[in-house]
C-alpha cells in the first residue's frame, strides 16, 4: 500500500512517500501501527507522528475516509493533516 503524507505528516514522518506492507483491516488499525513506525521524527513544533495522526484526514483511494473505512484492498492512503487558509 502507497502512503503519501503532506504538510506535518510528511515532516514528522520524515518523507513525503513510502510503500509499505499491513495486515490492517480498517483506517484505524493503519494509523495505529503507522503511529508506531520506526523512524519517524517530529515537527517543528515537537509533534510526534502518532500526534499529527490524531489530527489528519485521510482520503482511501482518492476518497474521504473514517477510522472504519475497510482498507484491505486499498492502494494508496493520503494523510491530510488540518491547512490553514483558503
Amino acid at each position: 500500500m502507497d502512503i503519501h503524507y503532506f504538510a506535518a505528516a510528511r515532516a514528522a514522518r520524515g518523507l513525503a512517500h513510502e510503500r509499505i506492507t499491513t495486515t490492517a483491516a480498517t483506517l484505524a488499525e493503519l494509523v495505529d501501527e503507522l503511529g508506531r513506525l520506526p523512524g519517524a521524527g517530529t515537527t517543528d513544533s515537537g509533534l510526534s507522528l502518532a500526534q499529527v495522526l490524531s489530527r489528519c484526514s485521510f482520503l482511501v483511494d482518492g476518497r474521504h475516509a473514517n477510522m472504519d473505512t475497510a482498507i484491505s484492498a486499498a492502494e494508496r492512503v493520503d494523510v491530510l493533516p488540518p491547512f490553514a487558509g483558503g
